[in-house]
């Protein structure tokens, strides 16, 4: 059994006596900790050592306090065990999302400097050549999967051979998660180590970014399990997967999402909370009733969501069929924010809240002057931890005022103090010298029975300057596109200004992140180029 760390948890977020994966693993060994997607189960004394012997394996591959080490997996329990390692002697864990090109990799290896590099048996071969190029050693690459590669360190044989203990000196590490790059290179958020123990660490942040949400530690002879939907290579997934691993929460974890698969595993495993994205809802909402009702879902207390707008109806529908158990919340990878509940969001539908009890948010006009209630501008935040772009003090500066950063949105806050998001500058449709948002017009399309997914964006016009175009993609039994068309533009003149609807409709199949975002600028450019994927039907 592994030794416990010292440390005594504040109170109330201790499981029994025990504050944290360590400690846990110490007092509940047996206590199921990870169930991956393939069925393997991993329990808290086994992640704990597993953790133990990477933060060793680490040392001896040179990893000094504020390297950084690259990771390459899908939600696989290992990228857990090696995000634990780092956490324990003062590294950042670089997750890399496993659809970019090699060179895109290259980039990030390169630019984070990472001192080792962990790749899975599904990218490793891309892996290698971005490890090449970015220069890395061989003698720095491990590979995950129980299979050896040329070129590569084992992971399993090279950490089997080191101790499960603590390693000695233990500080907290990082997450250093990059931007999507929608807007040029991507960057590496960086934020400076917390100065003290990973125990000391999580005393502070769990009571802030659990709290906020109700979410609790289980008790010593409860369970309750907290459900990976997206991948954690994305910095909402991956830190709330670690925090509710220090709450004693089992996580399990879907490689791939489907509705109704989803559905399903809530039902068999009892889930009691997960972390989704908008356009998730829409299509567990477009799944047929009687699948909908198929399934029992009383066990969820806890759905937070976030990265991307929610249309108010589907949100709406959800609290119907859910219940009050929804959290928004609205921040960036450099931090935020503000939250609301469903309740609260009930009372003033499309609002994504107040400001989080650590935090300040602001409105500015582009002269960086404070605008009062009802006038839309930048949302510029502060929550207290600072950031940086790493190796980038350009974009560092440009992306802050007085201490108060921007992730490019505009929004107002109503008379009491609630956030209310526009869209970003870059996607606004400047019509006939009015500003129209894309989002609503999304969300009305969305709402439409035929409609998968939509996404709006404004194309030149002689006259008006800007005229509205849509993209659908249609659900499948969808009529053909000229009656599909008609009936939507029946449904925008029932629900839109006459100035905000789309003039032209087109089919597609929308290129959505994994972060369930689409970037309205590369999507336009493809509608201009002819490249965008067609769709299946109708």
């Amino acid at each position: 059994m592994t030794a416990a760390p010292a440390f005594e948890g504040p109170p109330g977020w201790c499981v029994g006596q025990a504050f944290g994966v360590w400690q846990i693993a110490a007092t509940q060994p047996e206590r199921e900790a990870v169930l991956a997607a393939d069925g393997l189960i991993w329990t808290f004394g086994f992640l704990a050592a597993r953790a133990n012997r990477l933060s060793h394996l680490l040392r001896t591959m040179g990893v000094e306090v504020g390297d950084a080490v690259a990771v390459l997996l899908h939600n696989e329990p290992d990228a857990l065990a090696m995000a634990l390692a780092t956490s324990q002697i003062g590294a950042y864990l670089v997750p890399m999302n496993w659809h970019l090109t090699a060179h895109e990799l290259a980039f990030l290896i390169g630019n984070s400097r990472a001192k080792v590099l962990l790749a899975g048996q599904e990218s490793a071969e891309a892996a290698q050549v971005a490890a090449d190029a970015a220069g890395l050693p061989d003698s720095q690459r491990l590979v995950a999967g129980g299979r050896v590669r040329p070129r590569y360190v084992d992971l399993d044989g090279a950490a089997a051979s080191q101790p499960d203990t603590l390693p000695n000196d233990r500080c907290a590490g990082g997450l250093m998660f990059y931007s999507s790059g929608t807007t040029g290179r991507p960057k590496g958020v960086r934020k400076a180590l917390f100065p003290g123990s990973p125990e000391a660490m999580q005393a502070k942040a769990l009571p802030l970014y659990a709290g906020m949400f109700g979410l609790r530690p289980v008790t010593p002879d409860s369970v309750d399990t907290h459900l990976i939907v997206t991948p954690m290579y994305h910095a909402a997934p991956c830190t709330r997967a670690l925090q509710m691993l220090h709450l004693g929460h089992r996580i399990v974890l879907m490689d791939k999402w489907q509705p109704e698969q989803m559905l399903a595993a809530i039902e068999r495993l009892r889930v009691g909370s997960v972390q989704m994205v908008p356009i998730m809802f829409h299509r567990l909402l477009k799944l047929p009733d009687e699948v909908r009702a198929r399934y029992r879902l009383d066990s969820l207390h806890t759905v937070i969501h976030a990265a991307a707008p929610c249309p108010v109806e589907a949100k709406r529908r959800m609290i119907d069929w859910w219940g009050p158990i929804l959290h928004e919340y609205y921040a960036a990878t450099e931090g935020g924010g503000t939250v609301v509940d469903s309740v609260q969001w009930l009372r003033r539908p499309g609002t994504v809240g107040r400001p989080y009890s650590f935090s300040t948010v602001r409105i500015l006009d582009d002269q960086g002057v404070v605008l009062p209630a009802g006038e839309v501008g930048l949302v510029y935040m502060r929550d207290g931890f600072e950031f940086e772009y790493f190796d980038d003090p350009a974009k560092t500066a440009a992306a802050k005022r007085d201490g108060f950063f921007t992730a490019g949105d505009h929004g107002y806050f109503d008379v009491e103090g609630h956030l209310f998001l526009c869209d970003r500058r870059t996607d606004m449709i400047l019509s006939g010298g009015v500003n129209i948002y894309p989002a609503e017009i999304e969300s009305v399309l969305m709402a439409h029975p035929y409609v998968a997914d939509a996404a709006a964006f404004g194309l030149a016009d002689e006259e008006w300057g800007q005229r509205v175009q849509a993209v659908v993609q249609p659900q499948p039994g969808a009529p053909q596109a000229d009656a599909l068309f008609e009936s939507l533009r029946a449904w925008c003149a029932e629900h839109l200004a006459g100035f905000k609807r789309p003039r032209d409709f087109a089919l597609a199949k929308l290129p959505r992140n994994d972060a369930g975002k689409i970037g309205r600028g590369a999507l336009r450019e493809r509608f201009l180029a002819g490249t965008l994927e067609p769709t299946d039907g109708p």
